[in-house]
């Protein structure tokens, strides 16, 4: 059995490579050495295991023989599954949500809206990360335990996915659509809430395309030194 601080140090290391797939500092089919993940983060081999396998029961890293991890790379039709499966999700999600938002809610996601709004002229991968947390806020926001769990989920897998099959694109009509969504749930427009964000998730979706990846860093050392101050690593 985990002790109480071994789950923390569990739980902030899957935090932190959640973020680094999300914002591409690793990418689909990056190797994740549990000697170098434990070396980076101050921790033991058998604590990088396991939050290594907590992500790989997510579906954003792929456990194989020889206890080698790489950050999962999803085919194009199971990224097709996955946003639609996400699509029925989050349509409850707003149903719950609608007209029955407080005051401090509403003004949590306005001020998530205006950080997206001041990312826009930064890198995509910054804007992903920022459109992820809004989702996962709306979730949270139905007080459903297994709502947020598998919004969650399926919304980090939405984002290691669009950093497969991405193409450039601007991030104003995603800063948008939330807005909408946004001002429909203040309104208790439920059907309305849930048809834009399907049309939102939808436009997600048709946004990535395959493209050849660019030359990148490949030091894991490196590439995940920004992610470890804040998962209180070494």
């Amino acid at each position: 059995m985990k002790t109480g601080d071994e789950a923390d140090r569990v739980g902030a290391i899957c935090q932190a490579l959640r973020r680094a797939i999300v914002e591409r500092a690793l990418a689909p089919g990056d190797r994740l050495p549990e000697d170098a993940i434990g070396e980076r983060f101050g921790v033991s081999r058998t604590i990088a295991r396991q939050a290594l396998v907590r992500l790989a029961g997510e579906g954003l890293v792929d456990l194989r023989r020889n206890r080698i991890a790489v950050v999962a790379t999803p085919s194009w039709e199971e990224a097709r599954d996955i946003f639609d499966v996400r699509l029925g999700l989050e349509r409850l999600v707003v149903h719950r949500l609608a007209g029955q938002l407080s005051e401090e809610q509403r003004q949590t996601l306005l001020d998530q809206i205006t950080r997206e709004e001041a990312a826009r002229s930064g890198s995509d991968a910054v804007s992903i990360r920022l459109a992820t947390e809004f989702h996962l806020m709306l979730a949270e926001m139905t007080g459903s335990a297994v709502l947020t769990r598998y919004v969650a989920e399926l919304g980090y897998r939405c984002a290691l996915i669009l950093s497969l099959y991405s193409r450039p694109h601007s991030s104003d009509c995603a800063v948008s659509e939330h807005r909408d969504i946004v001002a429909a749930l203040i309104a208790g427009d439920a059907e309305r809430a849930s048809t834009l964000m399907d049309r939102h998730l939808d436009a997600v979706a048709e946004r990535a395309r395959i493209v050849p990846p660019p030359p990148r860093e490949r030091d894991l050392g490196r590439l995940l030194a920004p992610y470890v101050a804040d998962a209180g690593g070494a």
